[in-house]
């Protein structure tokens, strides 16, 4: 009897937790921009950005990633620093060959010297901060996609109230070529950007998510720069966490970007899937613990196990059916498609039983693969390489 009634309760519960997240995000101008200003801008008036963008290999999506930067649409200056570890590293080619077919830009590429911690990434980045130009900053991972209009969009001329600590945006997985990246595409592009969007109406946002960043100079100063993040596995919920404290707002931008990748089979999916909870784990563990009663296949199914009566049975069914269609919605609304993903459907319960699993593995190791080292997460979120070549 006890155990139907819980199982009963968190099953209502988790319904209750999908359809709160899903109204967040859909109330949330999702891909919208401020309306024009009649009067054409003077290009002074364009704030002058630097962009950020650390390399390590190619792939065959590179080369239309880093060009979408340099064919932006922004009437301002921009700068625009890449780096590399090494000058032998293949993706050096492509952003010569940019180069070549933007002469106008101002771009540098950076050979980088010896790691400086942990995070290679943000290594790279202490080795770009003396080479900042501007006073606003854009950082942005290689395998982003940008629309035309995105530094337009995220740097009005026209914005009169002075820019927000931090600036960042949702993004998308743009090709999911694989099952396993489809199975991965519901846990992005259904339920982690409506999950920001619901834990939003809570309280103000206190971190960033790292596709695109922009932050004025000056608060990435008063934070010790890029160095301070040297060590961190999350150095984007990190950069925008410490700027939060520091008083600062953070924004959500209604534009969105892409994430091109090449394809993935389950075992990778799954180190990235796991090396994302430990993450989240490690950044917001009272919120990731309670995060599983949002599980909307996995509650219904245990009530059921529980008491497979006929009016469980039908709930049960209702529940996983609102689930399957308010991810497939989700998905489609931040993928601006018309068009449905019902041969995938079923990837939605099935997402959900494997996030559990997740969910338990989070909480029994601190061991991560990233970027072909092993690594142990510490508590505060800092790096310990571990030896051992990685795979993941």
């Amino acid at each position: 009897m006890v155990l139907n009634v819980i199982s009963g309760a968190l099953a209502v519960l988790s319904l209750v937790l999908i359809l709160w997240q899903w109204l967040a995000a859909r109330r949330f101008p999702l891909h919208q921009r401020l309306p024009a200003d009649p009067r054409p801008p003077s290009p002074v008036t364009f704030p002058s950005l630097t962009l950020l963008k650390p390399l390590k290999g190619c792939d065959a999506f590179t080369e239309a990633c880093l060009r979408s930067w340099f064919a932006q649409q922004y009437q301002g200056p921009v700068q625009i620093l890449f780096a590399v570890a090494s000058p032998d590293d293949p993706v050096c080619g492509i952003v010569r060959k940019l180069q070549q077919e933007f002469p106008a830009a101002d771009s540098r590429l950076v050979i980088c010297g010896p790691l400086l911690g942990a995070n290679a990434k943000v290594s790279q980045l202490v080795q770009l901060e003396p080479l900042i130009k501007h006073d606003r900053l854009v950082i942005s991972d290689a395998d982003v996609l940008a629309p035309p209009d995105f530094l337009a969009a995220t740097h009005p001329a026209s914005r009169i109230t002075p820019p927000p600590g931090l600036t960042c945006c949702f993004y998308r997985l743009a090709n999911p070529a694989t099952l396993a990246m489809q199975w991965e595409a519901v846990a992005i592009n259904a339920d982690f950007w409506s999950q920001v969007l619901q834990s939003q109406t809570l309280k103000p946002i206190d971190f960033a998510l790292g596709a695109v960043m922009a932050t004025p100079r000056r608060c990435l100063e008063e934070i010790g720069g890029f160095k301070a993040l040297a060590d961190c596995l999350a150095d984007d919920y990190q950069l925008g966490h410490r700027i939060a404290r520091r008083g600062y707002g953070i924004e959500l931008s209604p534009v969105v970007v892409e994430c091109w990748s090449e394809p993935m089979g389950w075992s990778a999916v799954w180190k990235h899937q796991l090396r994302w909870a430990r993450t989240v784990r490690v950044c917001q563990p009272a919120p990731y613990f309670f995060s599983i009663l949002s599980n909307g296949t996995l509650w219904p199914l245990v009530w059921l196990a529980a008491n497979p009566a006929l009016p469980v049975v039908a709930f049960a069914g209702f529940a996983v059916l609102v689930r399957i269609l308010t991810a497939l919605g989700l998905q489609r609304r931040l993928s601006q498609s018309s068009g449905g993903r019902w041969v995938y459907a079923w990837l939605v319960p099935v997402k959900d039983i494997l996030q559990a699993a997740i969910w338990i593995l989070a909480f029994l190791g601190n061991s991560i693969e990233w970027r072909g080292r092993r690594m142990r997460l510490r508590r505060d979120g800092t790096l310990e390489p571990q030896p051992g070549p990685g795979r993941g």
